[in-house]
């Protein structure tokens, strides 16, 4: 490099080759320090501009701002599975084994329940007819409810063990999806009645709709995702999730036609929802039974029970993602619901004592819940 004139140009120049070397040496500090929060791609830059994330093209991902905010008691016996979220009642309805818990979340009061739900573990709400439904895997039936009352006001024959339970706002029908008969029940949800029986590839598991006339559903024991037709009923194509193993939960981004399953060995698989492709599979913690998906903040949750984490997934692009954090939540809180108006997720979960011996009548008994301690915990920024 040639030696500069001490000149005032030459002294100049000297200036700011200094400031660039601190600038280039502050970046250098800044990637070091977050190096797990990946900056912007051009692509992602560009896909910023169109609107559809809030973050500006220089922004880089860091820590969520997700923490817990508040923890309401609830106790009381019976395990959980589904939660289901109404924004608009700010009412969170949670499966509590033979009956449903409605809690009013603001208030943290607990604001009634829907009862004889027999082995319940999901909750679908179609708001444009004032009622609610429940599956209840023991009982094989759907319980239809009243939105304003919470009073019961029919039922509906379902298959062996109804799992999973949604709305599709299409063909005004509630899914309910039968793991041991490996079918899925469609009743009209204004009248209750059923309208057809859809066989699927083997145990479903949870399920969304696009709201445009087609439902989507994790197969977990063949690691398969199918999609059904809501007003022919009838399956329409079967897409292979690999290398997802055993998916269980399952959101989607409508906008983007990606769907996001929750995989048993660690990791969320993001499918095209028009050609069933797995465009990415970022890590997830362990134990996932739910996900959600923001589309205000392009944020792709899962709740992980056993490694006790909420992973926040941020869509970088329809094709590309990046693991924004791992939020500590508390063992076994492996269900989730999500506000899209406050982006607030509520968790449940309870604490556990030794696990029983087996026995002949029980196999592979489940720990003892330690009475009174469950609840529900809700998380934001």
């Amino acid at each position: 490099m040639r030696m500069l004139r001490a000149s005032f140009f030459g002294s100049m120049a000297a200036i700011l080759c200094a400031v660039a070397l601190l600038a280039l040496s502050a970046v250098a500090v800044v990637t070091k320090t977050h190096a797990a929060a990946p900056l912007l791609t051009e692509a992602a830059s560009r896909y910023v501009a169109t609107g559809t994330a809030a973050s500006a093209a220089s922004r880089a991902y860091g820590p969520s701002g997700y923490h817990l905010l508040k923890k309401i008691p609830l106790g009381g016996e019976g395990f959980w599975d589904y939660l289901t979220f109404d924004p608009a009642t700010r009412r969170l309805y949670i499966s509590r084994g033979t009956k449903v818990v409605v809690l009013e979340v603001d208030s943290g009061k607990t604001v009634g329940e829907i009862p004889n739900t027999e082995g319940v573990h999901g909750i679908a709400l179609a708001p444009e007819f004032n009622r609610g439904f429940t599956s209840n895997g023991r009982a094989g039936t759907m319980t239809i409810f009243d939105l304003k009352t919470l009073q019961v006001i029919g039922s509906a024959q379902a298959g062996t063990n109804p799992d999973a339970i949604i709305y599709d706002p299409s063909s005004k029908r509630v899914f309910a999806m039968n793991g041991r008969s490996k079918n899925a029940t469609a009743i009209d949800a204004a009248t209750g009645n059923v309208v057809g029986t859809i066989p699927v590839d083997g145990k479903p598991e949870f399920a969304v709709a696009d709201g445009a006339g087609n439902v989507y559903v994790n197969i977990e024991d063949k690691s398969e995702e199918q999609r059904i037709d809501s007003q022919n009923l009838k399956v329409t194509a079967t897409w292979p999730l690999a290398p997802c193993k055993e998916p269980s939960g399952l959101a989607m981004d409508t906008a983007h036609r990606r769907l996001f399953a929750g995989c048993d060995n660690k990791m969320m698989a993001v499918v095209d929802a028009d050609s069933g492709k797995v465009v990415a599979t970022p890590e997830i913690g362990e134990g996932v039974d739910a996900n959600a998906f923001d589309p205000e903040l392009q944020y792709a949750y899962a709740s992980n029970g056993e490694s006790a984490t909420l992973t926040v997934v941020h869509e970088d692009t329809p094709d590309k993602y990046s693991v924004v954090e791992n939020v500590p939540t508390q063992a076994h809180a492996r269900t989730m619901a999500l506000d899209p108006k406050t982006h607030q997720v509520f968790l449940v979960t309870a604490d556990f004592g030794a696990t029983p011996a087996a026995t002949a009548d029980n196999a592979h008994p489940r720990p003892t819940m330690v009475k009174d301690s469950f609840v529900v915990l809700i998380f934001g920024k």
